[in-house]
């Protein structure tokens, strides 16, 4: 073995490259918790600052009314702060 494996952050940051994908599928995908691959997604984001890509993120959107400026996109919100729903898609993040 060289020693050449690729760390779970970078076969995420690959993974985005290519596709689109929330968290959960991230967490599934990388056998990991959401929690964790919401963590990942947060260090690859600093990790491109100052390169020529970004990582771009859908905001999560609530299913009952259309509430979709959640603060922070890094997270997974639980309910909607404007009509308490709990029927929030998750967001959606991709490498451009």
């Amino acid at each position: 073995m060289e020693g050449t494996e690729r760390t779970t952050r970078q076969r995420i940051a690959d993974f985005l490259r290519e596709d689109t994908a929330p968290p959960g599928r991230l967490a599934a995908e990388f056998d990991v918790t959401t929690s964790t691959a919401l963590s990942h997604v947060e260090h690859v984001s600093r990790s491109l600052e100052g390169t020529d890509e970004q990582l771009l993120a859908a905001p999560p959107e609530c299913r009952d009314c259309g509430f979709e400026r959640f603060e922070d996109l890094t997270n997974r919100p639980s309910r909607c702060p404007a009509c308490k729903s709990e029927d929030v898609t998750e967001p959606t993040y991709t490498i451009r």
